[in-house]
């Protein structure tokens, strides 16, 4: 990659790497596997960023590519996640508000990653099925009865912890 077209990728990242970090969280419904997502995303897109950069959303570029990455992952995470993390939390009021209901982020993560992928790109980049469908190289039936399945899923969760309490 040519100095000019680094800097402008280096640019790209510290201004839209929070925002990346905040949909990858929604994606993955952690942390770690947030920041691998992201990590794998801009590795893929850094390699040809000067095609990237014209485009006329480059960081929708960068998202879909997420989306794809965790939709087309044929096996489980390898990595233990722990309870709790020896490192310092840093403060971000943005991620703070997207995930403030915990129990909501329990339940997408209890979710096949390809369904919570439909429900991610329908309510949170709010996108139609035809487009989800594109992104996840499915029919929009497909799209369609993914988040049907999710949605059920979500609210039979919902009511057993409602009984529960």
């Amino acid at each position: 990659m040519a100095d000019s077209e680094l800097g402008r990728f280096e640019e790209f990242i510290t201004h839209r790497l929070p925002a990346l970090y905040r949909y990858a969280c929604v994606l993955t419904g952690n942390h770690h596997d947030a920041e691998d997502l992201v990590q794998e995303a801009l590795t893929r897109v850094g390699t040809h960023w000067w095609r990237v950069r014209h485009k006329d959303d480059p960081e929708g570029y960068v998202r879909t590519a997420m989306v794809r990455i965790l939709a087309n992952r044929r096996r489980g995470l390898r990595e233990r996640l722990m309870a709790h993390t020896p490192d310092q939390p840093v403060d971000d009021a943005g991620l703070d508000g997207l995930i403030s209901d915990a129990a909501m982020i329990a339940y997408l993560a209890g979710l096949p990653r390809r369904m919570r992928a439909v429900l991610v790109l329908r309510y949170v980049d709010q996108l139609g099925d035809a487009e989800i469908a594109e992104v996840l190289g499915c029919s929009p039936a497909t799209v369609r009865s993914q988040a049907a399945r999710g949605l059920a899923k979500l609210r039979t969760a919902s009511h057993m912890e409602e009984s529960h309490e």
